[in-house]
């Protein structure tokens, strides 16, 4: 590995973050939910015309989310590599894993509904 800056390897690594995304996003069923998830949230939060200041938590958690989808799939992945046998304490971390992703959805929908809740309630209860 080379200490010199190279701005070609700097363009090739974002190259193989967007792979492991893709990878993400075609392996695991849950990430199309977080994905539906994601733009309907983006798309709602767009229609309500929410402050840059509910933007900003709206983006973190929904990045929170990602970034945990992706930390959970390359952990079951390298679980898996490490023993093709049933292993106790592979099932605990691909688990703990797993709950990390649970723990930043249920996270994020509060956000979501902290933030989106009340202006869809006042636009849907109000005079059309």
């Amino acid at each position: 590995m080379s200490s010199r800056f190279s701005s070609r390897d700097r363009v090739r690594s974002f190259g193989f973050a967007l792979r492991g995304l893709g990878y993400v996003l075609r392996s695991e069923h849950n990430a199309w939910i977080h994905l539906a998830a994601s733009v309907a949230v983006i798309a709602l939060a767009a229609a309500l015309r929410v402050s840059l200041h509910d933007w900003c938590w709206l983006i973190v958690a929904i990045a929170g989310v990602w970034c945990m989808e992706a930390l959970n799939t390359a952990i079951e992945r390298l679980a898996d590599a490490l023993s093709a046998e049933p292993s106790p304490l592979i099932a605990q971390a691909k688990d703990a894993a797993a709950g990390s992703v649970l723990v930043a959805a249920v996270g994020a929908a509060l956000i979501g509904l902290l933030i989106l809740g009340p202006p869809l309630w006042s636009w849907l209860s109000g005079p059309h």
